[in-house]
């Protein structure tokens, strides 16, 4: 049974004596996403998530809620990454509990695929492999943590491109801490995805089976949906008819294929059969578009042939002249 979504919180009502609410930014089951002023620090502007917990717990549950947020909190709070909003406060408020981070401007990848849609036109793949260097490297700086931290909930709606350029992965609503006593933890801010970009491993009940390969999963449906305009079959598809998948070339034929091969490995079902961390599949992604330009055999041979055309008849033009020249 699907929960009710939890009552906004109206505009100018103050939290925690200092952070004014201006308006909601995102609304879920768990919760809403709030932009706020500083009450303290004129002029600053930050997001507010506030985490609502299920009703009819039992009070002990509850404290377990309040402290398992508490600890996941203050290690957020920690957190200083170029591509991660900085986490500057958490408090709980009449039941609930909020954490405060940098408010991040522009557009979010979900609106620039759209935009793109509309055009008829896909992203650019040199500019995508741009964004998923850097969405690599904050996922490395959060899987080396102690203990590590998966984020569980990597999409496009959840990824901004702010104005400079720069890429933040905006919502820490889904993290999970890989604690050694999974069997007694309980995490507030954890939920299950999304499906296009949720692995199997992540479907059913929250019992400890995600891993950093969770993420890589849901990096390589990101990317796939990014260079293809549209969500990749779900994880439970594939599952029951594994042609479900469509590879991302049949969509749009200008993906690398190496960039394309990075993506399916990625993507597949079992933990085990994809990059074992995310480093390895940045490298992955890099190394196998090198390689395919150089493989006459490969099937994108034929348009990087083309798209190199000009440049090859120049190459070729000066080896000639050079060999002409040599006495």
């Amino acid at each position: 049974m699907m929960r009710a979504m939890t009552r906004l919180l109206e505009p100018q009502v103050v939290l925690n004596e200092r952070y004014r609410i201006v308006g909601p930014i995102g609304q879920g089951g768990m919760g809403a996403v709030y932009r706020a002023e500083d009450l303290l620090l004129p002029g600053r502007i930050c997001a507010v998530k506030e985490i609502a917990p299920e009703n009819g717990l039992a009070d002990e549950t509850l404290t377990q809620i309040q402290e398992q947020f508490r600890q996941e909190a203050s290690i957020l709070a920690r957190l200083d990454h170029p591509n991660l909003p900085k986490v500057s406060d958490y408090f709980t408020q009449e039941g609930r509990e909020y954490l405060v981070m940098d408010f991040v401007p522009g557009y979010d990848l979900r609106e620039l695929v759209e935009q793109a849609r509309e055009r008829d036109e896909h992203l650019d793949e040199r500019q995508v492999l741009h964004w998923a260097d850097q969405l690599c490297d904050a996922l490395a700086y959060l899987h080396s943590q102690d203990p590590p931290i998966v984020h569980r909930d990597i999409k496009p709606s959840n990824i901004k491109l702010t104005p400079s350029g720069l890429i933040k992965l905006v919502d820490f609503g889904l993290v999970k801490l890989l604690t050694s006593d999974e069997a007694r933890t309980i995490t507030v801010v954890q939920g299950r995805g999304t499906a296009a970009f949720t692995p199997l491993e992540q479907y059913g009940n929250d019992d400890g089976h995600t891993t950093s390969q969770s993420d890589i999963y849901a990096l390589g449906a990101t990317l796939y949906n990014l260079l293809t305009g549209r969500p990749p079959a779900t994880a439970r598809e594939r599952f029951l008819n594994p042609a479900a998948l469509i590879s991302p070339r049949t969509i749009n034929p200008r993906i690398n294929p190496g960039v394309e091969y990075a993506i399916l490995q990625a993507l597949q079902l079992h933990p085990d059969d994809r990059p074992p961390d995310v480093k390895t599949f940045q490298k992955l992604l890099h190394e196998s578009r090198i390689s395919h330009l150089f493989t006459p055999s490969s099937a994108g041979w034929k348009e990087v042939w083309q798209a190199n055309a000009p440049l090859i008849g120049v190459a070729t033009a000066l080896l000639v002249l050079a060999f002409l020249l040599t006495p």
